[in-house]
């Protein structure tokens, strides 16, 4: 085992799967062995070693009612159902994290209303398990550059009733995406992207859904080898 791969090793941490125990005798040592070969990442832990860069941002999918009727908005989602003895109140809250280097994950998670700390950390370990690798290339016919700054392909994704189209744009453009899409975006290492929406994008759980759902489908479609050296691609952090 690498000095690094050791460092990186949570404290406490006794692996249950084969995987689990692969990576903490540093057996594999590289994430981009996982997606190759299909493997199930079932514990945190694993991406903890393998990505130790890992960022996260937590999604602004909650509301509550504003100064002069507009809402403020918050990191948990509160929903209530009536039944015999009273209101029943429930939380869920999102959250996503990326590398800003071909990684991805999203994780959604509801629980007791007391309990907004564990509930964010439940998220968080939902969406390490999430983690997905993205097709990243410079797909423009404005641009051509054969950088991996944007998509190499138009890509559209859906969820709920929220429609989405992700674009590819040439390099200075920048993120043309609500605020919140943002923070997916740019934690997958994309800087210039374009994006049509439709629906109730209001829902920001869906909308959040909708553009992961895209960025999935990016691996999808295998491409001709001349085309993705022209356009640069990269899928995670392989060239």
């Amino acid at each position: 085992m690498s000095e690094e791969v050791k460092e990186n090793i949570p404290e406490g941490w006794v692996p249950r799967t084969e995987l689990g125990k692969k990576v903490y005798s540093g057996e594999i040592t590289d994430i981009d062995y996982i997606f190759r070969e299909g493997l199930k990442i079932s514990e945190p832990e694993i991406v903890d070693v393998l990505l130790p860069n890992l960022e996260n941002e937590i999604i602004l999918i909650g509301g509550s009612s504003g100064k002069g009727g507009g809402i403020r908005r918050t990191i948990i989602r509160r929903t209530t159902r009536m039944h015999k003895s009273g209101r029943r109140y429930r939380t869920s809250a999102l959250t996503v994290v990326g590398n800003r280097d071909g990684y991805i994950g999203i994780g959604f998670a509801h629980g007791q209303v007391s309990k907004t700390r564990e509930l964010l950390a439940k998220s968080l370990k939902k969406a390490k398990l999430n983690l997905i690798p993205i097709k990243r290339g410079c797909g423009s016919w404005e641009c051509g550059c054969g950088e991996p700054h944007s998509i190499p392909f138009a890509v559209e994704g859906k969820c709920g009733s929220v429609r989405v189209k992700l674009m590819p744009a040439p390099k200075g453009i920048g993120l043309c995406v609500s605020d919140e899409v943002k923070k997916l975006i740019s934690l997958a290492g994309i800087s210039d992207i374009w994006c049509k929406t439709r629906g109730n994008t209001r829902t920001r759980l869906n909308l959040i859904g909708a553009v992961f759902d895209a960025l999935k489908k990016l691996n999808r479609y295998k491409l001709d080898e001349e085309f993705e050296k022209k356009a640069g691609i990269k899928v995670g952090r392989v060239v």
